[in-house]
């Protein structure tokens, strides 16, 4: 791990605690049964499937729409399956994809560039919660314009569940903790609506964020230069990153170098000729 990543983990004292919690229960309890809360609890990789785009659901205001109102124009979305009044994680999970988006810079209108769909597993939480969860949002990230690329929805529970399943998260109602036991993730899915890559847990670094948002949109958001730059990563399934890959550095090294002796011998010839034509004037 970087130094500034160790430093940004150290500053947040909420995510390096449960770190490692997590980490001290998988050390100690490996070869023990999981407690009853978390059995049945994770998220599978369903990495290429499409979700239902018309599932109904409510947005802020009240007003019944479908998730394809949030799928177009050519935008990725960063997709969260969370509940509002989630004492822990949601918020966590929610905090860490609004650092990562700070920490991206994008040229032009910001709003442009991506959706943000938020979708409460809980069917009892009302429009009114979620507008007061995306207000909250907008003034921490501080740059979402009028944040009309912004949307917290809520639903019933006919619509939860096969969104649910359609991208593989597992919960459940714990009864004794009175909140719902989840795992936490961030979906990156395509301006149709398939799953694109997923983020476990709690980190999300900026500049794997942002490949996946241009993978996802195929090339049709952010600069030429960002296109070049994906060009030579890769997403290793392995580790969940973008790493560099060696063979499309040295392909895009040679090309630029082709490119740049053409035209390097080009404009000698030009000038070569120019230099004939004046002496024989």
């Amino acid at each position: 791990m970087m130094p500034h990543k160790i430093c940004a983990l150290l500053a947040k004292p909420a995510l390096l605690l449960a770190s490692v919690t997590v980490l001290l229960s998988f050390s100690s309890f490996a070869d023990e049964k999981l407690p009853t809360q978390l059995e049945d609890i994770g998220i599978d990789d369903h990495t290429g499937s499409h979700i239902d785009l018309n599932l109904n659901f409510k947005d802020e205001s009240g007003q019944n729409v479908k998730l394809q109102n949030y799928f177009h124009n050519g935008k990725p979305v960063l997709f969260f399956l969370v509940y509002y009044e989630c004492p822990n994680l949601c918020n966590m999970v929610l905090n860490e994809a609004v650092d990562s988006l700070k920490e991206i810079k994008w040229s032009g209108d910001e709003t442009s560039k991506y959706e943000i769909v938020a979708v409460s597993i809980d069917p009892k939480e009302t429009p009114a919660l979620a507008q007061t969860k995306k207000q909250s949002y907008l003034k921490v990230f501080g740059r979402a314009g009028d944040g009309s690329n912004w949307h917290f929805l809520t639903g019933n529970q006919a619509a939860i569940t096969p969104l649910a399943n359609e991208v593989g998260f597992k919960y459940k109602w714990d009864e004794e903790q009175k909140q719902f036991a989840h795992a936490s993730a961030m979906f990156v899915l395509t301006p149709e609506g398939k799953l694109s890559r997923y983020f476990y847990g709690l980190d999300f670094p900026s500049s794997d964020l942002k490949f996946a948002m241009l993978e996802a949109s195929q090339g049709k958001i952010g600069t030429l230069v960002d296109k070049i730059v994906l060009f030579c990563y890769h997403y290793d399934t392995s580790t969940k990153k973008y790493v560099l890959m060696a063979g499309r550095l040295m392909t895009g090294g040679g090309i630029v170098t082709v490119v740049f002796l053409g035209l390097f011998f080009g404009r000698l010839w030009f000038l070569n000729r120019n230099r004939l034509r004046l002496q024989r004037g």
